[in-house]
């Protein structure tokens, strides 16, 4: 009879099931969750337990047990072997407790074989199918493969011979192994000339020196791939540029196989590269390279000749040219330009120099190789020769001549900007030492010279807003009583980088930028308020404090102004102030300087030449000024010194000064005093005063204080 609900233990199916399921989970992997594997157990523990009661007994709840197993994948042999022990050991105690039949035995063998045969068959019939599975899969993947190969080479084969590139494949060897119509067209053979040919046939001795060794880089495996620009010959010895590219084939190991060169034709785009580039690189009118090339080639032999070579570089300018272009026009100068290009590029040919136009009619010449023996003198000198030769343009004769800046140096003495600074420097000084036709050698000492008058010049402004300058006094000593009758204001500049400078090295500069005046102005109110302090301690003294007065000061129509704002500030007396003028700014002088001189000297200022006999004066105009001192030029002093026949002559020059200044109602006061017996011999001749190292150096303020504090 059938076994009720009631007469199955759910709990023990239940527990059955939990059973069986940690048996399986500890015995091997289980692709479903613990709960799972549970619920299905139990169902199928249930069916066991009934078919085990029936009347009729029947093994089919085992099979499909067998089947469950597999189609879950619970497939590992320990699974099987627990299930069928435990189908004996357990499924009657906990799920059909109290079971008592004689056939029993029989029914749980009978179903252990039934579970375990299903099992097996499911397993088997599992594993055909997969088996089925896998070698149809592997069948239509190779045959997939073998279609997509065939596909590939169909289309490698249609792009290989249909591109418009040229396609070749080589070995290691360099032999070449298929080349596409392209490029067999490209170079003017048949498919089987270029396969007589190795890869090492299509490199020249022109190539570049580095392509054969990017080529041998690619086969030796430490490339994959190169691209460059190369030139092939046609089988009729034409020129072919080509773009090509060079990729590297490898085994599946890693190792080199083969080669394959992409070659596009690219002949038109280099010449047309070609030209453009001489265009950019030289100049439109004479031919000649320009400033860019120039300074290409001059930088490359720098940067790769040996530290110890001499490059030199001759800077070359015509003489006159813009009053050519100026009286003849445009088109002559033109014509002119190029005429002398050319003959410049002769002249130095054999030398293996370059020559350069800088624009205008201004050409530079690169000579790469200078010895000590002057070579880049000689290359300037045939060049100043080929440029005077007369140039005969239509129905003008053209006499040119140049001037030309040469410098030499060694590679590591500077940079391309360096050394053409210094040729450019060195033609301004070949052009302002007069003539035409002439050349200058640089001068490093020179040229440091100037770089430091150039500094100076930019400083002097702002140098006198920082009150960098200091005024010194130089005493001027009467002849007759030893006394110091006065002081010349002498300015300084305290730089903070050189130090004290001299007014030599710095006045002319102030002239030249028109700081003068300025400068001028400040040194007449510093050296007034200091000598109005003098006067204010020393009145008995009487002391005159001298202040030179530039051109431009003269020139400016403030300068009485200026002079009684400087009295008025200082608390002076106009008679104890004295201003030097040199004798060419007084000679120069006429209308308004000239009335401003009176003026000055209407106020009680007292007027002085400065360095006179120098110049050349007209005494009768000096007679109309209202002069009151001659300092005498320190040249004349300075020739008293000696005792050859040449100190008799200055000594009658000064001797006629003397006389000449003292007709005229002035004194005279002698410059660059040194020795006892040039104060002698100035005394005898009637000098009335005299300055220089023999009474006195410039000194600060205080010294002359101090000095008027001792003599008083």
């Amino acid at each position: 009879m059938a076994l009720s609900a009631a007469e199955i233990s759910t709990s023990g199916a239940q527990r059955y099931a939990a059973r069986w399921t940690r048996a399986i989970a500890r015995r091997a992997f289980v692709p479903m969750s613990s709960d799972e594997v549970e619920t299905l157990l139990t169902r199928h523990v249930v069916r066991l337990a009934e078919a085990l009661r029936a009347d009729e007994f029947s093994a089919e709840p085992a099979r499909e047990v067998g089947r469950a197993l597999v189609d879950a994948n619970l497939t590992d042999p320990g699974t099987l072997n627990w299930s069928l022990r435990a189908l004996a050991d357990h499924l009657v105690d906990d799920v059909v407790p109290g079971l008592d039949r004689p056939d029993l035995a029989a029914r749980i063998s009978e179903s252990q074989a039934a579970l375990a045969e299903t099992f097996a068959t499911a397993l088997r019939d599992r594993t055909f199918a997969q088996q089925e599975r896998i070698s149809r899969s592997a069948w239509e993947a190779r045959n997939e493969a073998e279609q997509a190969l065939r596909d590939s080479e169909a289309r490698f084969r249609a792009v290989f011979s249909g591109a418009a590139i040229g396609i070749g494949i080589a070995d290691l060897s360099g032999h070449i192994i298929d080349v596409n119509q392209s490029f067999t067209a490209m170079l003017g053979y048949t498919r089987d000339e270029m396969l007589a040919i190795n890869v090492a046939d299509l490199f020249y001795a022109e190539d570049d020196p580095g392509m054969w060794q990017l080529y041998k880089e690619l086969i030796e495996g430490r490339r994959d791939r190169v691209r460059l620009e190369k030139r092939y010959f046609r089988k009729d010895g034409s020129e072919l540029w080509t773009d090509l590219a060079v990729s590297l084939i490898r085994h599946d190991d890693g190792r080199p196989r083969f080669t394959v060169a992409m070659v596009q034709d690219i002949t038109e785009r280099y010449a047309l590269q070609q030209r453009l580039r001489f265009q950019a690189l030289h100049d439109p009118l004479t031919g000649l390279p320009n400033r860019t090339l120039f300074f290409e080639r001059l930088e490359a032999v720098l940067r790769d000749a040996a530290p110890d070579r001499r490059v030199g570089v001759c800077f070359l300018d015509l003489d006159g040219f813009k009053a050519i272009n100026d009286t003849l026009g445009h088109d002559v100068g033109d014509k002119l330009l190029i005429v002398v290009a050319r003959r410049l590029a002769e002249a130095v040919a054999d030398t293996g120099s370059m020559v350069a136009r800088m624009g205008g009619d201004e050409f530079v010449i690169l000579v790469a190789d200078v010895d000590e023996d002057g070579t880049a003198v000689e290359v300037a000198e045939s060049a100043l020769r080929a440029v005077a030769d007369p140039v005969y343009i239509g129905a003008h004769q053209l006499a040119v001549s140049a001037s030309v800046g040469i410098v030499d140096r060694l590679v590591s003495e500077g940079t391309a900007t360096d050394l053409m600074k210094a040729a450019d420097t060195t033609l301004y000084w070949a052009k302002a030492e007069g003539g035409r036709g002439r050349w200058a050698r640089y001068d490093p000492d020179r040229a440091a010279r100037e770089a430091t008058s150039t500094a100076l010049a930019t400083a002097l402004p702002s140098a006198l807003g920082r009150d960098e300058f200091v005024v010194e006094y130089q005493p001027i000593v009467s002849f007759g009583t030893g006394e110091v009758r006065a002081v010349e204001a002498l300015v300084r500049w305290q730089h903070p980088t050189l130090g004290l400078l001299a007014p030599d090295q710095f006045i002319g500069l102030a002239e030249e930028t028109g700081l003068i005046v300025r400068l001028g102005q400040w040194v007449l109110e510093r050296a007034c308020v200091e000598a109005g302090k003098w006067h204010t301690e020393f009145p008995q003294a009487r002391m005159t404090v001298s202040v030179n007065l530039s051109a431009r000061q003269v020139s400016d129509p403030e300068i009485v102004d200026q002079v009684a704002g400087a009295l008025e500030a200082s608390g002076l007396p106009p008679d104890l102030l004295q201003l030097e003028l040199t004798e060419s700014a007084v000679m120069a002088t006429g209308g308004e300087p000239v009335r401003a001189l009176r003026k000055l000297a209407n106020t009680g200022v007292r007027l002085a030449i400065d360095d006179f006999g120098t110049g050349y004066s007209n005494l009768a105009y000096l007679r109309q000024l209202p002069i009151h001192t001659l300092k005498l030029a320190g040249p004349f002093v300075d020739g008293m010194r000696s005792h050859d026949p040449a100190a008799v002559v200055a000594e009658r020059i000064v001797d006629a000064l003397v006389r000449l200044a003292h007709a005229l109602g002035l004194s005279v006061t002698a410059e660059s005093v040194e020795t006892p017996e040039q104060v002698e011999r100035l005394t005898a001749l009637g000098c009335d005063s005299g300055q220089g190292r023999h009474f006195g150096t410039p000194a600060a303020p205080s010294a002359i204080t101090e000095l008027l504090r001792a003599t008083g």
